[in-house]
């Protein structure tokens, strides 16, 4: 594969980012003329990072490449900071990553790569803080993706939860959620907002327009995996179309990731080639 890594200065986030794309190389029985000028668009796989990383983070740690070389399949990976992938226009200048990821770079990828931009070759993942970004860009923007791999990360009930309640008070321990709380303006509008994925599956999960959605962790993740059991229970009361998986015996840890990326490639549908320039 060829990996591209291009910087340019974002209207969104108020200055220059790093963004790593991996794409399709040339088969090596196919001429050059044959190949890049074909005009073929490949399905894209959007894969976001987790907490601490950047657009690095799933090149340097798991065979991400690989795997996309194997499937013929573009990787987009965009660096988000510690973002929560949401709006934050009170920080420094702005820095809107919600925004950035629908309305600049898949434009930029769409217009400057041979990406194809139909929702059915149009894939979304990534883990624990990038697990989160999945599941709010998969559910609030159902059109853009036909599948979603979220790995680590969970829906939250805020059904039952008001300003002083001990659940909550013990959730915004977490200093990055008590400060969405506050970007959102507050905990009511924050269950407003798009940030609420629980409510909008509620909203949503019987109207047929939800990509399919994937959820894995490891059985010793103590920070997801009771929560994730509960959101199961959930959706199958919802009669929601999700599937689950549980790595036995692993935690929050780049060897869960790299097994459940190859398990997002699996279930999105993007099969080995066996056409790899390798």
């Amino acid at each position: 594969m060829a990996l591209v890594q291009f910087y340019f200065e974002s209207k969104f986030l108020s200055g220059n980012t790093m963004v790593d794309v991996i794409v399709p190389d040339c088969p090596r029985r196919l001429t050059a003329e044959e190949f890049y000028r074909s005009g073929k668009k490949y399905p894209v796989l959007w894969l976001l990072h987790g907490t601490f990383g950047d657009a690095t983070d799933w090149q340097r740690r798991t065979n991400i490449e690989l795997y996309a070389c194997e499937r013929d399949v573009m990787v987009v990976m965009p660096s988000a900071l510690n973002s929560n992938y949401s709006n934050w226009p009170n920080m420094m200048l702005g820095y809107n990553m919600y925004d950035f990821l629908i309305k600049e770079l898949m434009p930029i990828i769409y217009g400057w790569f041979p990406a194809s931009d139909k929702r059915e070759d149009n894939f979304i993942a990534g883990l624990s803080m990038g697990g989160r970004g999945t599941m709010k860009f998969a559910v609030n923007f159902p059109e853009k993706f036909a599948a979603a791999a979220v790995l680590s990360a969970s829906p939250q009930d805020w059904s039952g939860m008001k300003p002083g309640s001990p659940d909550l008070m013990l959730d915004t321990n977490n200093a990055r959620l008590a400060a969405s709380i506050a970007n959102a303006g507050g905990l009511e509008k924050y269950k407003a907002s798009e940030e609420n994925i629980w409510r909008i599956i509620d909203e949503k999960a019987d109207k047929g327009v939800l990509p399919r959605l994937l959820f894995g962790c490891g059985t010793e993740d103590k920070m997801i995996y009771g929560n994730l059991q509960k959101f199961e229970k959930h959706a199958k009361d919802l009669g929601l179309e999700a599937d689950f998986f549980y790595g036995e015996g692993y935690r929050h840890e780049w060897r869960f990731w790299d097994l459940g990326i190859q398990k997002a490639l699996d279930f999105f549908g993007l099969k080995p080639t066996g056409d790899s320039v390798f």
